[in-house]
């Protein structure tokens, strides 16, 4: 004689099965990594900035060189003092963000809508002039910063540093 689960069997396991897809256990979704190729072009490092050209994030590209297309012009810019005080918005730990977004920016919960501005690493005596795009996060959630502004400050990219940031 065969047993069946029946029709309450059926709709139990039905119920245990959608449980399961969103608790703690819940398979994670797969995200799929795309390459970049020659076709799709990369924003200005700075909108408004010096760089108006598209930039082309080359296909295949492994290594923080070669996501890291910004100039020695525009380097050596970002890192030129300020010209005066800027307005002092705290601090903020950044972890790195997107390899593939060009330029030297900060996303980070301390403004509410983009804003050129600083960033000042404390402990090495560095200071980078970013764009300070609106994360969205809660206060405090902390930031992320560009990898080329991570290099231009010479900070290794696995670090969460403690940045001070101010608005030009």
């Amino acid at each position: 004689m065969t047993r069946g689960f029946g029709i309450g069997g059926a709709l139990a396991l039905v119920a245990l099965l959608a449980a399961c897809s969103t608790g703690p256990l819940a398979p994670q979704s797969t995200v799929t990594a795309l390459e970049a190729g020659p076709e799709t072009p990369r924003p200005a490092a700075r909108p408004g900035g010096t760089s108006t050209a598209a930039r082309i994030v080359p296909q295949g590209v492994r290594t923080a060189d070669a996501f890291d297309t910004t100039t020695q012009a525009e380097r050596v810019a970002a890192l030129a003092p300020p010209a005066r005080q800027g307005r002092d918005l705290g601090t903020t730990i950044a972890s790195l963000g997107a390899p593939g977004e060009p330029g030297f920016w900060l996303r980070t919960p301390l403004v509410s809508a983009p804003v050129q501005g600083r960033v000042s690493h404390a402990p090495s005596g560095a200071s980078l002039a970013v764009e300070l795009r609106p994360s969205g996060g809660a206060q405090g959630s902390g930031s992320q910063l560009s990898l080329p502004a991570f290099r231009a400050m010479d900070l290794p990219l696995t670090s969460l540093p403690e940045l001070r940031v101010t608005t030009d």
